[in-house]
């Protein structure tokens, strides 16, 4: 079901039907960390690339527990999706790393309180090894106003 419904989103883009317009979204409050960007958006889709607990005025991850860090990567996560023109309650779909499975009700807690009415699918990854002290990280993708 899955990949029935990615090729019918990327089938048009592969057969080349219409101009493509891609925007890749960068946002000087949340740099991105390597060579990608924070977010790319087609349409009215918008693609993020994945959120931790990393706070650019102290230039490192923040937070030594999954609650803390779980509320600064969905922050994060959210000024992401807004430089897009998005935002959570437009999201329609989220993966979540974690590093430790056992942190998925602190996690979860934490996540609940950022969808608080309608809630976007999700999907959660356990035993996902980054640097050090990552806890967490968030990926989503949501639609926005076309331009």
């Amino acid at each position: 079901m899955k990949a029935s419904i990615l090729a019918w989103l990327i089938l048009p883009l592969a057969c080349g039907a219409g101009a493509v317009d891609i925007d890749y979204i960068s946002s000087e409050a949340l740099p991105a960390l390597g060579p990608y960007s924070p977010a790319t958006a087609i349409s009215n889709l918008v693609f993020t690339s994945g959120q931790i607990a990393f706070d650019a005025e102290l230039g490192k991850v923040v937070g030594d527990d999954i609650e803390s860090q779980t509320r600064k990567a969905m922050d994060n996560l959210r000024a992401v999706l807004e430089a897009s023109g998005s935002s959570l309650q437009d999201t329609l779909r989220i993966t979540v790393y974690l590093k430790n499975p056992e942190d998925f009700p602190a996690m979860n807690k934490v996540y609940a309180q950022y969808f608080p009415g309608k809630k976007p699918a999700r999907t959660t990854v356990p035993g996902v090894e980054w640097g050090p002290g990552i806890l967490i990280e968030v990926d989503a993708i949501a639609v926005r106003s076309p331009k």
